[in-house]
């Protein structure tokens, strides 16, 4: 494909609570065994993008370890591949990314050296699936500056995102970045298409004026300037960036429709493998309606939950609407219900959590073992 792609992956998000405190919000576990970064890295590789870089800075060490090797993806090619810059220290810079665009500018010599025409710009925390082939086409019928792609969101709060109205043509006349109220349902997905000398072009203005937010300092400020366009998209989207959002998108994935359109229907989504047996379930267990994930062990009874990886359930545990993350170790009689359990917790025998009001994350550091 004629485009290299970017992912901005770097955000430091107070929304999602205790759950970001250890990793990025990229490298949150999404439906059973992938992370959300993994959404955008498969829809690049299946658009034939050869070319990405991730452009990651907070808590990053579980996203550097999951992108690691490239091969998953399909990035591990002699043109091209896999890149993820974090923020270097240099003789004329000593910054962290001070915002989007500030990233990007950080990392020009890897935009300037390349050859491909076109930018695909994506950030790391969107659940969706997504052909560039076809937002490409569009971006060039219109004879665009630069393409938005944006859905309609419904029932969710649609100001914590880019509000945007187009005009009959699909040109953007309004574009408002987490308003207080809103007017339009049309929200930006955080996926743009640019032409790569143009973005340079910007990115260096942006520098020079001491700028740095990508949607703030580009599109707002452009939007009567240039041609930016918006090119709506009507499949599943959704964005975990808090945590109300992120347990939403996984109990979405019990919908068998969901499940079907992810996992079934070509091209899928790809993440990294992990070597574990199939999940066991012992006599006296009682699943209904769930996900579960390979290398747990189940003895209890669960219902309309999520389990990730190597999830242990003691006996007589219920657990009911809840996301147990990585590794878990559930003793006997625990009841949770209503709650994200962070990873490798030890959930001692007889506990009892219940998020009343809301969502509740359990965060318990007790010793698995006593030798």
């Amino acid at each position: 494909m004629r485009a290299i792609g970017i992912i901005l992956a770097g955000g430091n998000n107070n929304k999602m609570r205790e759950l970001s405190q250890k990793r990025a919000i990229a490298a949150m576990p999404i439906a059973g065994s992938y992370r959300s970064i993994d959404f955008a890295l498969s829809n690049m590789s299946n658009s034939h993008i050869q070319k990405v870089a991730v452009l990651t800075q907070y808590n990053a060490r579980s996203l550097n370890e999951h992108l690691s090797s490239s091969k998953w993806w399909d990035f591990g090619r002699k043109q091209g591949g896999l890149y993820t810059f974090t923020p270097t220290i240099t003789a004329d810079n000593s910054f962290w990314y001070r915002g989007t665009a500030d990233a990007m500018i950080q990392n020009l010599n890897f935009l300037k050296p390349s050859h491909e025409p076109y930018v695909v710009i994506a950030s790391g925390d969107g659940v969706y699936k997504l052909d560039f082939n076809k937002v490409l086409e569009y971006h060039i019928a219109k004879r665009a500056d630069i393409t938005v792609v944006c859905t309609d969101v419904y029932g969710d709060d649609t100001t914590r995102f880019g509000c945007l109205k187009m005009n009959e043509d699909s040109r953007i006349e309004e574009f408002e970045e987490k308003p207080m109220v809103t007017r339009t349902n049309t929200v930006s997905t955080g996926i743009y298409v640019i032409r790569r000398r143009q973005l340079i072009e910007l990115l260096e203005k942006c520098a020079q004026e001491d700028r740095y937010d990508f949607v703030k300092d580009i599109l707002i400020r452009y939007k009567n300037l240039k041609r930016i366009y918006g090119y709506k998209i009507n499949t599943y989207w959704s964005n975990i960036s808090t945590v109300e959002s992120y347990y939403k998108t996984n109990m979405d994935f019990l919908k068998p429709k969901v499940r079907d359109y992810f996992f079934n229907q070509y091209p899928g989504v790809q993440s990294k493998i992990d070597d574990l047996p199939p999940a066991k379930y012992n006599p006296g267990s009682d699943v209904r309606n769930s996900l579960v994930s390979s290398g747990c062990i189940i003895n209890g009874q669960v219902e309309n939950s999520v389990l990730f990886k190597k999830v242990f359930v003691g006996n007589n545990c219920v657990i009911k609407n809840s996301i147990i993350l990585n590794d878990v170790y559930l003793g006997d009689n625990t009841h949770i219900e209503n709650c994200i359990v962070e990873s490798r917790d030890t959930i001692r025998a007889n506990s009892y959590y219940c998020g009343e009001d809301g969502i509740k994350i359990v965060v318990e550091k007790n010793e698995r073992y006593v030798l």
